[in-house]
């Protein structure tokens, strides 16, 4: 909102100073200064809310040491998150952007299913929250808005050099080619030099005019991410500070993809794939990193107050469509390599315990516990030590990421 009327001031009035706010850059520091304000310091307003509602945390036995300490911690605390992430995109995007659309209504979203689920969790006494098919149902449904969004919408392109497209220099009587914005599903490869992958020629079996059913390629993979990456972050939070710092520093990586990848310059020395518009996603997530960052304050042990469901599905559900957006969702077991281990673990550990229970009749566990931090609990490592751990991992797997982008 604020944008605009800056903007307003600067083109009709020509107002000093008001230009600043026609830069990303400038914007995303005011987004997330106020996004690091209003998580910190509303933020204990929100907790004391959730107090005196007595939204606590309802414990489950599981025999982890300092468990029980956990009882009636306040939870929901991802609304903290939300609103501290929402207000500077508002004031400080453009709101017509397509991108910034898609993220807004990912946050609200995947915040009401996991609203929906703490709820039943807290009030209906219900220890399973909102069934499982119904948050998968939530996530495709996420996943078909992005998906047709993003294949469908014309201002979701990206540009290219194509031999089709001819410019002939006429001071120095040479032939090339010249850029044009074009409809696209490619991505990006990761440690490939001709690293573009078009999800359309999956499909060159059918025969001429395949490309127009590249959306039953596209919106498929569009689901699976949404849904695994929701689901990974939401298994992630299980001990104070874990999802919240290792989301804050997959974040911040894809804020660096935003930037350069929106950027004509920068995109054009790095050689990589230029995506018109998308830059705007870089204030977005200065406001969702610094709520995050913000969030620990409070969420860092011991936590005064625990996310719940209605910040870890809009964390994954944020992070996932980023990283779609962006055409970086290839590097997403790299840069996400957290949330897919803890995903990991438990898929490993059921199906493990099921093959041995059918094979000698009893059930048998590959870790202690999962998710993959609750082995390390069940191992005496004090939650503190395993939450950093997890933050050094997390930020190897960031700076590896960050690297792709010249290292071919």
């Amino acid at each position: 909102m604020l944008y605009y009327l800056f903007e307003y001031l600067y083109k009709e009035h020509n107002v000093p100073g008001t230009g600043v706010f026609q830069y990303i850059t400038f914007r995303s520091g005011l987004a997330v200064i106020l996004s690091l304000l209003i998580s910190t310091i509303y933020g204990k307003k929100i907790i004391g809310f959730l107090r005196r509602q007595q939204v606590g945390e309802t414990v489950r036995e599981l025999g982890l040491a300092g468990q029980n300490e956990k009882a009636g911690t306040p939870t929901m605390g991802g609304l903290i998150i939300i609103i501290a992430t929402l207000i500077p995109v508002l004031l400080f995007t453009k709101l017509n952007n397509i991108y910034i659309i898609l993220l807004i209504v990912t946050t609200l979203w995947m915040g009401t299913i996991g609203f929906i689920d703490d709820y039943i969790k807290i009030f209906k006494k219900d220890k399973q929250g909102l069934k499982g098919i119904f948050k998968v149902v939530g996530q495709v449904g996420l996943g078909i808005i992005v998906g047709t969004v993003l294949y469908l919408h014309p201002g979701v392109t990206v540009r290219k050099e194509t031999p089709s497209t001819i410019a002939i220099h006429q001071t120095q009587n040479t032939i090339a080619p010249m850029p044009i914005e074009e409809k696209s599903t490619a991505t990006t490869i990761p440690f490939f030099k001709n690293n573009e992958l078009d999800y359309a020629d999956l499909l060159q079996w059918m025969g001429d005019g395949y490309e127009q059913w590249a959306w039953l390629v596209f919106i498929p993979i569009v689901i699976f991410i949404i849904t695994a990456v929701s689901n990974g972050a939401n298994l992630t939070d299980g001990i104070d500070g874990l999802a919240a710092g290792t989301s804050a520093i997959s974040v911040l990586a894809l804020g660096i993809f935003t930037f350069v990848s929106g950027n004509i310059i920068f995109s054009s020395y790095l050689n990589i794939m230029y995506i018109p518009n998308s830059g705007e996603m870089t204030v977005f997530i200065a406001a969702f990193a610094g709520a995050l960052i913000g969030f620990l304050w409070y969420n860092s042990y011991p936590a005064a107050v625990f996310m719940g469901d209605t910040g870890s599905l809009t964390i994954g559900g944020i992070i996932a469509v980023l990283a779609i957006a962006v055409r970086k969702e290839l590097l997403i077991p790299l840069l996400c390599g957290i949330f897919i281990v803890e995903n990991a673990s438990v898929v490993i550990q059921v199906f493990y315990f099921k093959y041995t229970k059918k094979k000698y009749g009893e059930g048998r566990r590959i870790f202690l516990m999962s998710p993959l931090h609750h082995h390390y609990q069940k191992k005496g490592y004090h939650e503190s030590k395993i939450v950093t751990r997890f933050w050094i991992t997390g930020i190897i797997l960031a700076i590896l990421s960050i690297v792709t982008l010249k290292l071919r």
